[in-house]
């Protein structure tokens, strides 16, 4: 095929709003690579994902810790010295981030595990999904202050999770 013939083929025209016409270029397909599948494949393991969030959470959950926990105004003690001050208040810091750490390690991990089984069992990529694991995240993390309170957990956190969908706006 000559170069003329060749920019005929791949240039089919289109129709614009005051009716010229534009020519539209056309790609051709391209096939995932090996390596492309295999990284889906194992993305797309439940146990992988869920680690990963978890992982994720409790990063975020140290830096958010350790913000926090900084701007916590400590009482302060005139017969301590500005040493011991800074250092109680590096140990608060700590305690804090390692306890948010914790907390959003397992939110993550919770969260992301109950979407992805879901998402498998409905064999549907939809916003369902999203409610359903706010609702086992909310109870599981407020499962100890009995069953009234793991019932508003759910609620809470399911609501929650459609508002932040509803915000991305993923599922349009």
């Amino acid at each position: 095929m000559s170069s003329d013939q060749d920019k005929e083929f791949n240039n089919i025209p289109s129709s614009s709003s005051d009716g010229d016409q534009i020519p539209v270029q056309i790609q051709p397909l391209r096939l995932p690579t090996p390596e492309e599948v295999q990284g889906q494949d194992v993305w797309n393991n439940c146990a992988v994902r869920s680690v990963f969030s978890g992982v994720m959470g409790g990063g975020l959950g140290l830096f958010m810790g350790l913000f926090l926990g900084s701007l916590d105004t400590p009482l302060v003690q005139e017969e301590l010295t500005t040493r011991q001050q800074i250092v109680n208040q590096a140990k608060n810091m700590g305690r804090r981030s390692l306890s948010s750490c914790k907390a959003f390690a397992v939110m993550g991990f919770v969260f992301s595990a109950a979407e992805c089984v879901v998402e498998k069992a409905r064999a549907k990529h939809d916003i369902t999904n999203t409610v359903a694991a706010g609702c086992v995240t909310g109870g599981a993390m407020s499962a100890r202050g009995g069953p009234k309170a793991a019932c508003v957990g759910c609620a809470g956190f399911a609501a929650f999770s459609v508002v932040i969908e509803k915000f991305f706006d993923r599922y349009n």
